[in-house]
């Protein structure tokens, strides 16, 4: 017996239709026209509807019909898909998402003035209806499956939905009922013949058998000639979907996917990393041997656990678009909010990253949208005095580049205001007055906690607090931010994010008797560091690399090793954004297939560890995090500048 939870796998799938309706009336509102969104949104309705009612959730199924039926006359050409009509059915969708994941908490008041200005919205100026010389007759017998009835089809209600459709005698055939001491009471034995009058096409009488059509015995014939007057346009084969959403990957009939839930993924993820380290462990061991066959058996499991790991791997990654599809609710929320005209751009949708990154990365991106309609955009008339579009533009776009994700939001408003930031910085104490700093560095200072340039506090922005939380976020995920912006032409705000959190490749190097593990990813170059360079540059802390200088940590001393240094030492030249710094350490080991473990809530406040590893002889190795060490490095040394000049 399977122990999956029917009412669970109801919430999954409604999640899935829900994205897509909200997906088809947002472009239905730039294309009020397009059949083939109508019927996106309708069928996605109707499966809600439809699915809520077998799996128990009758509250969904009751408002869902009456939203459905609503938005019915839109598909019959009854009605229009006017904005306000648009707006009220986004509206009734978050109301179905809280009556599916928070039956308790749902309002029956709130539900009946949604459906009070649903109402409102469709009383609003009509299209002609269909003239009463378009009817055309039916003729249909049906008999549904024998379990139709146990798998939660209530045949009364597929018979009031074709009387909705329009007039219709219905005659019941019980010759199939068996005797009495063999009648089944679960099975269903009748069989039905309808004679229908009605305007709609072939497909509307076949939408009402959606969930049974390939199951039962159809006949529908025509039995009064179609008028020559043009018909509404015939709904799409019902097996296959109007629009696809924009992270659909494309069907194939010899592939497939199933669910899973993401708490298996977490568990084989654990175990593939605990056999990267017992794989590790085993290299180290017949390293030390002489055993032909034991090096052997190394090196076959080693690469099926190489294998494994990339496998596993890839089963976490999912195509950003699934993230990015539900900014465009809240572009389109702000900017009514505001006054603004805005649109959002996507590009990069099938971008894969880790499931747990683009779980973590909503917040921020959501406080940078906002930023950006906010501040980015002027209003549409202040627009139209600058010479640019009164639609204002916000782009989201992610790509891959080498071992890490870019994820890009730019806008094309009047860009950042340096005066203004300058100003601010210096009201705050984080400047001197009249200091002078490269775009870069001061742009930066608007992600420092407390900043902000809005002249009010407002519901959407100006209390200090959102590009704070963005650089915490993104640091806590082991990426960056790169901040460009050009006087009149906008603003672009950068993530550099790593493709995963749970195994990277990384450089294990020793300081004193410790061993630390950098991320492969923010290396630039190794050089070395002789100890007569290393007493040259003492008071300095500083190396010239090829003609630019670049601070340096010596690690031994930021650790407190309290160990002499070895002879010739090295120095790993890390980078964070478009700032660098040296790590002097003793011994570069080598390349080492990391696998990260969280360090515990009483390190949460060390910044110089972003988590450790556990290395083939079973001792633990400290992950160094960068993006803090670079910060440090820039900022210890204020000489730095003056050296430079």
């Amino acid at each position: 017996m399977s122990g999956s939870d029917p009412a669970q796998t109801y919430r999954q799938e409604a999640a899935d239709l829900l994205e897509q309706l909200e997906q088809a009336l947002l472009d239905l509102e730039h294309a009020p026209d397009d059949a083939d969104l109508i019927n996106t949104a309708f069928r996605a309705l109707h499966t809600i509807k439809g699915s809520g009612a077998m799996f128990g959730f009758d509250a969904v199924a009751a408002f869902t019909h009456h939203v459905e039926t609503a938005f019915d006359r839109v598909r019959k050409g009854e009605a229009a898909a006017t904005p306000s009509l648009i707006a009220v059915v986004l509206a009734a969708k978050d109301q179905i998402r809280l009556l599916i994941d928070q039956p308790d908490s749902a309002d029956e008041a709130d539900a009946a003035a949604l459906l009070n200005q649903l109402q409102a919205a469709l009383a609003a100026p009509e299209r002609a209806a269909a003239a009463p010389n378009s009817m055309v007759a039916w003729r249909l017998r049906f008999r549904l499956p024998r379990d139709a009835m146990a798998m939660g089809t209530n045949p009364l209600l597929l018979l009031d939905e074709l009387r909705a459709l329009g007039p219709c005698t219905v005659v019941a055939d019980p010759s199939a009922i068996p005797p009495l001491q063999a009648l089944d009471p679960t099975a269903c034995h009748v069989a039905w013949e309808v004679t229908l009058l009605t305007a709609e096409p072939r497909s509307a009488i076949e939408q009402v058998f959606l969930f049974v059509l390939d199951e039962m015995q159809l006949d529908l014939e025509q039995i009064t000639a179609e008028p020559s007057a043009p018909k509404p346009p015939p709904a799409p084969d019902r097996t296959e979907p109007a629009r696809k959403p924009a992270h659909a990957e494309p069907a194939s009939a010899d592939t497939g996917s199933i669910r899973v839930p993401a708490a298996r993924l977490d568990d084989l993820m654990d175990q593939v990393g605990e056999l990267v380290i017992a794989q590790s462990r085993l290299k180290q061991i017949a390293g030390a041997t002489s055993d032909a066959q034991v090096k052997t058996i190394s090196e076959e499991i080693e690469r099926l656990a190489l294998e494994l790991r990339d496998t596993t791997m890839g089963a976490r990654l999912v195509p950003i678009g699934q993230l990015f599809g539900r900014f465009r609710r809240l572009v389109h929320d702000l900017s009514k909010e505001l006054g603004k005209e805005v649109t959002l751009t996507l590009a990069g949708e099938e971008t894969e990253l880790d499931k747990t990154l683009i779980e973590r990365l909503s917040d921020p991106l959501i406080h940078m949208i906002r930023n950006a309609v906010d501040h980015g955009i002027a209003t549409p008339d202040q627009r139209a005095a600058a010479g640019k579009p009164r639609q204002g533009r916000v782009g989201l776009t992610a790509r891959h580049l080498g071992h890490e994700v870019l994820i890009s939001v730019t806008d094309d408003g009047n860009g950042l205001d340096r005066a203004r930031i300058q100003q601010r910085a210096e009201e705050q104490g984080m400047l001197a007055p009249g200091t002078r700093l490269p775009d870069a560095e001061l742009f930066r200072l608007i992600m420092e906690p407390g900043f902000s340039t809005a002249r009010e506090v407002t519901s959407v922005s100006g209390r200090g607090v959102g590009m704070d939380v963005v650089r915490r976020a993104i640091e806590a995920l082991r990426g960056s931010v790169d901040i460009a912006s050009r006087p009149g032409e906008g603003s672009e705000f950068t993530l550099h994010l790593p493709l995963t959190l749970a195994i990277i490749d990384g450089l294990l190097v020793r300081v004193g008797a410790g061993r630390y593990v950098i991320p492969l990813s923010a290396i630039e170059e190794c050089v070395e560091l002789s100890a007569e360079d290393d007493t040259r540059s003492r008071g300095h802390t500083f190396l010239n690399i090829r003609g630019s200088l670049v601070p340096f940590l010596r690690l031994r001393e930021v650790f407190a090793s309290g160990t002499d240094p070895d002879t010739y030492q090295k120095v790993v030249i890390v980078s964070a954004g478009d700032q660098r710094v040296g790590l002097v350490v003793d011994q570069v080991i080598g390349d080492h297939q990391t696998v990260i473990k969280s360090l515990s809530k009483l390190h949460a406040d060390v910044g110089a560890f972003s988590g450790a590893t556990i290395l083939g002889d079973g001792t633990v190795a400290l992950i160094l995090e960068v993006a803090h060490l670079v910060e440090h490095g820039q900022h210890r040394d204020e000489s730095l500048p003056q050296a430079a000049e």
